[in-house]
C-alpha cells in the first residue's frame, strides 16, 4: 500500500469530529520535518505582513491552511486543488470550525489558475513534484502575486527525495506515489523560477542525515507496517512512545543544520 493510500485513510478516520482533525494536524505539524521548515519560514515572514491575501496552492487535506488561519486572523487565505473531493470536505471542515469568512476552497487546476497581482504569499507544500508543466505553473504563480510577495515552496530533491533510489526493477512507482520527476535539482528550480520572472531565489536543502533517519522512523516505517495490514494501528502507540522523541531531536538538528545536500528542498522566490 502507498504512502498516498495511507494518508487518505488516516484524513477519513480523523475528520468524523472536528477536534480529532486538528489534534491530527498538530500530530502532522510535529512529524513531518517539512513542516517544521514551512512554518519557521511563514513566521518569520507573517512578523512583516499586518494581514494578507495567501493562496495555498495545492491545499489537499488542509493542514497547512488551518497553520496559515491560526498565524493572524487578518489573513485572507484561498486554498485549491484538483481534487473536488477534498475541496468539499475541507470547505465542510473550515465552515465547522467558523472560519469560512476569510478561508475558502476551490477546485483549480494550478497550470491554468491566475488571479493577476492576487497574493501576498503563495504556498506550494509537495505539490510542484506532482506537475509536469511546472514552468507554466511558476509563470502563473508569478502573475498571481503582488510587488513584493512570496513563494514558499516545499519539495523533494533529486538526491532521493521521491525515495527514487529504493524502487524495485519491477515497481511501476516507488513508496511515494504519483511524482512526475524523482526531485528537483537545486540549481535547476532556481533556473526555472527566475525565468518565469522571479527577482530572488533562495533555496536549500532540507532532509540532511539527521532529517531523513527521523522521516523513516516517524514515517516510513508506520507507514509500510500499514501497507501489510491495518491491524498494526493498534501498536503505532506503542512504536511512537519509543521513536517519537527522537524524531523530534532529529527534525530540530536538521532545522538549524545547513545541509550540503538533502533529500528535500525548502525555496523562497519574490517578485
Amino acid at each position: 500500500m502507498q504512502y498516498d493510500t495511507i494518508k487518505r485513510s488516516l484524513g477519513s478516520v480523523v475528520s468524523h469530529a472536528p477536534w480529532m482533525r486538528v489534534l491530527f494536524y498538530h500530530l502532522l505539524d510535529l512529524l513531518l520535518l517539512r513542516t517544521w521548515h514551512i512554518k519557521r519560514a511563514l513566521n518569520r515572514w507573517s512578523k512583516q505582513a499586518p494581514s494578507a491575501s495567501i493562496l495555498d496552492a495545492g491545499s489537499g487535506f488542509g493542514q497547512y491552511t488551518y497553520g496559515l488561519s491560526q498565524l493572524k486572523k487578518t489573513f485572507s487565505i484561498l486554498g485549491v486543488d484538483v481534487k473536488e473531493e477534498q475541496i468539499a470536505d475541507c470547505n465542510k471542515f473550515f465552515d465547522k470550525l467558523g472560519l469560512s469568512d476569510r478561508v475558502h476552497f476551490e477546485t483549480q487546476d494550478l497550470t491554468r489558475y491566475q488571479k493577476v497581482n492576487g497574493y501576498d504569499l503563495i504556498l506550494s507544500v509537495d505539490v510542484m513534484e506532482h506537475i509536469l508543466e511546472d514552468e507554466q505553473v511558476f509563470r502563473n504563480f508569478h502573475d498571481s502575486m503582488k510587488e513584493g510577495g512570496m513563494l514558499l515552496i516545499s519539495t523533494p530533491s533529486d538526491l532521493g527525495g521521491s525515495d527514487s533510489d529504493e524502487h524495485e526493477e519491477n515497481e511501476a512507482h516507488g513508496f511515494i506515489d504519483e511524482h512526475v520527476r524523482d526531485g528537483y535539482n537545486i540549481e535547476d528550480i532556481q533556473e526555472k523560477l527566475c525565468k518565469a520572472g522571479f527577482k530572488t531565489v533562495n533555496a536549500k536543502y532540507s532532509y540532511g542525515t539527521f532529517g531523513h533517519i527521523s522521516w523513516i522512523l516517524s514515517m516510513k516505517w508506520p507507514i509500510t507496517m500499514l501497507g501489510f495490514s491495518k491491524a498494526l494501528f493498534i501498536i503505532l502507540p506503542f512504536y511512537y512512545i519509543v521513536f517519537f522523541p527522537w524524531c523530534l531531536i532529529f527534525n530540530l538538528i536538521d532545522l538549524y543544520t545547513n545541509h550540503k545536500a538533502g533529500t528535500g528542498l525548502i525555496v523562497e522566490a519574490y517578485k
